[in-house]
C-alpha cells in the first residue's frame, strides 16, 4: 500500500513536471522575439536608419564586393559553402534527422526541444523579415543574388539555431577530449555563414548580426525551459559543457532517478 502510494505520488509529480515543461517551452518560444534586448536595440537602429550603422553596412558591402570581384575562385568557394554546406535546407535536414534519432532513443523531451527550437527560430526569423521589409544590398556588379527581404539573415539565424541544437544534444555522446573541437567547429561555422552572406553581397553586416542575436535568443530561452523541466523532476542542471541531457549516453535517457520511465510514469523494467 505504501509502495503504491509512493509510486502514485512520483507519477503525479512527473505529470505536473511535464505540464510545466510544456508551459515553459511555449512561453519561451512566445517571448523569444521580444526578449532579446541586444536584437531589439539593433532593430531600432536599423529601422531608424542610424547613420553610423548605415556607413558600416555600406563600407563592408563595398569592400567585400571588390574583393569578391578580384578573386573569382574565392567567390566560388564562398558560394559553395553558402549554398551547399551551410544552406538552411542542409542544416534543417540535419536537425530533422537528429530529432528522429532522439525519438528512436526515446529521448522524448529532448526531441521536442530540438523540433520546437528549430521551428520557432525559422518562423520568428520569417516574421521579422516581413515586418521590417529591409531591402538587400544593391551593388553595381554583384556576384550573387538572393530573393526576399534582408533583415535578419535567414542563413545566419538558421546556422545559429541548428549548430546550437546539434552541439547541445550530441555533446554527451562525444568523447570529452573532442568536445572543445566540436565547440570550435560550431562557432567557426556560425561565424563563417555570416561572413559568406556579407562577402557575397546578399546581406548587410547588421543583417548578419541580427541573425546571430535572434538565433541565440531563441536557443537560450528554449534551453532555459528544458533546464527548468530537469529541475522540476529532480535531475538538476546539466550545464552547457556536457550538453542539455548528459543521460543521453544511457540506455533510457529520460528514465527517472529510481530507474522509472520519465515519459509515461511507468516502470521501465516492466515495459521491457
Amino acid at each position: 500500500m505504501v509502495r503504491a502510494t509512493a509510486q502514485r505520488l512520483r507519477d503525479l509529480r512527473r505529470r505536473h513536471a511535464d505540464r510545466r515543461f510544456g508551459v515553459h517551452l511555449l512561453g519561451s518560444a512566445t517571448v523569444a522575439a521580444v526578449a532579446a534586448v541586444p536584437f531589439g536595440l539593433l532593430l531600432v537602429l536599423v529601422e531608424g536608419h542610424w547613420q553610423p550603422l548605415r556607413r558600416l553596412d555600406a563600407g563592408a558591402a563595398r569592400q567585400l564586393n571588390e574583393t569578391a570581384l578580384q578573386h573569382p575562385a574565392w567567390t566560388h568557394v564562398l558560394r559553395f559553402l553558402s549554398d551547399r554546406v551551410w544552406d538552411p535546407v542542409t542544416l534543417r535536414t540535419a536537425v530533422a534527422l537528429l530529432t528522429v534519432w532522439l525519438l528512436y532513443r526515446r529521448a522524448w523531451r529532448l526531441a521536442i526541444w530540438s523540433a520546437v527550437t528549430a521551428t520557432v527560430g525559422g518562423l520568428i526569423g520569417l516574421l521579422v523579415k516581413v515586418v521590417v521589409e529591409r531591402a538587400r544590398p544593391s551593388l553595381e556588379d554583384p556576384v550573387a543574388h538572393a530573393p526576399g527581404f534582408s533583415f535578419p539573415s535567414g542563413h545566419t539565424m538558421t546556422a545559429t539555431t541548428s549548430f546550437a541544437i546539434l552541439l547541445l544534444v550530441l555533446l554527451p555522446v562525444v568523447p570529452r577530449a573532442l568536445r572543445a573541437l566540436c565547440w570550435c567547429v560550431s562557432v567557426v561555422s556560425v561565424l563563417g555563414v555570416g561572413f559568406t552572406r556579407i562577402a557575397l553581397g546578399v546581406h548587410w553586416f547588421s543583417d548578419v548580426v541580427g541573425g546571430w542575436l535572434l538565433g541565440l535568443a531563441v536557443v537560450a530561452l528554449t534551453s532555459w525551459a528544458f533546464e527548468a523541466w530537469r529541475v522540476d523532476v529532480g535531475r538538476g542542471r546539466a550545464g552547457l559543457s556536457g550538453g542539455l541531457e548528459p543521460e543521453l549516453v544511457g540506455v533510457r535517457p529520460e528514465a527517472g532517478p529510481a530507474g522509472r520511465s520519465g515519459h509515461d510514469g511507468g516502470s521501465a523494467e516492466v515495459l521491457e
